[in-house]
């Protein structure tokens, strides 16, 4: 039985808190404090060993600069996205303030509610350091299946990007184009991403796997994702400001989305989906920017 500490107490958070404490010793905190079983203070988190990270993308850089203090601690990061203001992939936050030994990042097809169920998931575990995937791996419950890599800009970009895909597929479920529409929409998110990706040197294989297209096809075809519900909101003429009020959480694709933005202009890359995502967050009219793309 190992000491876990979980930092971040969200529904992902709490879920892996949950899933991890099956067979393990696990804490948990956040930034306000929680009445649930074994949340500890943030100091005394820091003192394990071994730290699961669910903190979002947009909120982890200041995080790090204001609260973590390295001493050999070996770190799961469970978050997914992009920062908007720098374009910055989370393997990037991270590199200042941890060594790539000892961190790892966890991608593939996964609700926090269905976890909390344990309901059976499969997920993947993707670092530099092949042992460090393989320890990690051993937290998990039976019924949540470990598979291991060394791809990691291919789920850090995997799991940012779907998010974005998610939105787009949420506009089209909110307009009601239709389930082909849906089909070509999420297929073509995928080249997407996965051409995006190879500028960084992603693998192939993650693009086609668990953090790729398993990722994809759950959170863009399902309102339990908080991405598609966001697609929903703008379908029907509500503002950012608006949808977030109603999720009562974080939507890490409206972050990734406007990462993205920043970083196809300054790499003259064409990221079509991703454009028109950007445009309609921006208060462009979805039956005009989606309708337009899906035809071309």
């Amino acid at each position: 039985m190992s000491k876990i500490g979980v930092i971040g107490a969200g529904k992902w958070g709490s879920a892996l808190a949950f899933a991890l404490g099956q067979e393990n010793e696990v804490y948990i905190t956040s930034r306000t404090p929680r009445d649930v079983e074994n949340f500890v203070s943030l100091e005394e988190i820091l003192k394990l060993e071994y730290l699961v990270i669910a903190i979002p993308a947009q909120q982890i850089s200041s995080w790090l600069e204001d609260n973590f203090v390295f001493n050999n601690q070996k770190i799961l990061v469970a978050a997914k996205g992009i920062e908007a203001t720098t374009g910055r992939f989370l393997n990037d936050i991270y590199k200042p303030y941890v060594p790539d030994e000892n961190i790892a990042f966890l991608s593939g097809p996964s609700f926090a509610a269905e976890v909390i169920k344990s309901l059976p998931t499969a997920l993947v575990i993707n670092s530099h350091n092949e042992n460090l995937s393989a320890k990690f791996a051993t937290f998990f419950p039976p019924f949540i299946k470990t598979y291991t890599s060394t791809d990691v800009m291919g789920a850090e970009v995997a799991g940012a990007y779907k998010n974005v895909i998610a939105i787009a597929a949420g506009i089209c479920e909110g307009l009601g184009l239709g389930k082909n529409a849906a089909a070509s929409l999420i297929s073509r998110g995928l080249v997407e991403m996965q051409r995006f990706g190879y500028v960084y040197g992603a693998k192939e294989e993650s693009f086609v796997g668990l953090s790729g297209a398993g990722d994809l096809f759950l959170t863009a075809s399902s309102t339990m994702s908080r991405n598609f519900r966001v697609g929903l909101g703008i379908a029907q003429g509500k503002s950012q400001k608006e949808i977030l009020k109603e999720l009562g959480e974080v939507a890490e694709g409206i972050g990734t989305t406007y990462a993205l933005n920043k970083i196809a202009k300054n790499k003259d890359l064409y990221l079509p989906i991703a454009t028109e995502v950007y445009k309609m967050l921006e208060g462009e009219d979805p039956h005009i920017s989606l309708k337009n793309f899906l035809s071309n």
